[in-house]
């Protein structure tokens, strides 16, 4: 119910009064991710994400962000696009139905954020800055939102929101850039490599990561899927930008990519910089396999993904096994 409240918010934010204009003006656009464990029949670790948003008529955390792009990128050229984000994520112990605290186990932990990115081009690489603040606690309505939600699919309550790590302002710094190189194809089908890398500087984390897709497809633009974490959406305004020529209705493609970060800090595993609370020990490597389809139909965007992720942590008694989520994202451009 929350999700729902949220999103229909969002929506009214965004959208224009129908007595001033009938329908979004050309180049604005929506964009919803959500991550969730339920389709590989599991309920720990990650268990939930969701972020939604996309362009909007005026200036938020999108200031500070383009100006930080600017610097980062002096030598970019084209207009700097801006993107204003909502999202909430969800962490849990392996077992959700123990109340007792697990000291052994990742802690409980929620982030409700709000954020800003700024993005821009140049022939063929995409650079974007996303500057997220927002709350970890009791706060982000962790235990609202996964209790609501598993009432609604008659999923086993969560027992242990009581024991999640403190409440606690925190905010991320993020870049991200990604480059495309065409490899060929055949029969009508295209063949592209886009390796990216980034670091991500804050409170929440701080890490520096590298790696990449391949993506075999027709009629393929933009590059490649739109992902939740900060900075990995491609404003879908952009597009329309940098792909002027596009004429084809229908787009799609497969990909497999490696995702690797290197990782300083983690504050769902870490617990909170302020106070003290609940913590387990990172592990520093950490990576993600995906694979996944992506399709287009005139505005209209979705891409599905499954990751698989390695280990994150370890304690002295036992370690935090890798685990497996889908990612579904939905762009709609105006």
């Amino acid at each position: 119910m929350i999700r729902l409240i949220v999103l229909l918010a969002l929506l009214a934010a965004l959208a224009p009064s129908a007595r001033a204009q009938p329908r979004p003006p050309e180049g604005s656009e929506f964009q919803l991710f959500v991550e969730n464990d339920m389709l590989a029949r599991a309920d720990r670790y990650y268990t939930n994400g969701i972020k939604l948003g996309g362009g909007v008529p005026f200036d938020l955390l999108q200031f500070p962000a383009a100006e930080l792009l600017r610097q980062l990128t002096p030598e970019g050229s084209g207009k700097i696009h801006l993107g204003l984000f909502v999202g909430q994520n969800l962490y849990t112990p392996q077992s959700i139905r123990i109340s007792q605290p697990q000291p052994l186990d990742r802690p409980w932990a929620a982030w409700l954020y709000l954020g800003g990115a700024a993005q821009r081009t140049k022939e063929n690489r995409l650079d974007t800055v996303e500057i997220d603040l927002g709350l970890v606690g009791p706060s982000a309505l962790g235990r609202e939102v996964q209790s609501n939600w598993h009432r609604l699919i008659g999923s086993p309550q969560p027992m242990g929101w009581h024991n999640q790590i403190g409440n606690e302002p925190a905010f991320l710094v993020s870049y991200f850039g990604k480059t495309k190189h065409k490899l060929g194809g055949g029969s009508g089908l295209e063949l592209e490599l886009i390796p990216h890398g980034g670091a991500t500087v804050g409170t929440v984390m701080t890490l520096a990561r590298a790696g990449g897709i391949l993506r075999l497809g027709r009629h393929m633009t933009g590059f490649g899927p739109d992902t939740i974490e900060p900075g990995g959406a491609m404003l879908q305004n952009m597009r329309r930008e940098i792909e002027s020529g596009r004429s084809q209705n229908l787009e799609w493609y497969v990909f497999a990519g490696l995702d690797h970060r290197l990782i300083a800090h983690n504050i769902f595993l870490d617990g909170t910089v302020f106070r003290n609370g609940p913590s387990v020990r990172h592990r520093p490597h950490v990576y993600d396999l995906t694979a996944g389809l992506s399709l287009r139909i005139k505005a209209v965007r979705i891409s599905v993904t499954r990751v698989r992720r390695s280990e994150e942590f370890f304690t002295a008694a036992k370690s935090g096994g890798p685990q497996t989520f889908d990612s579904f994202n939905l762009g709609i451009e105006f």
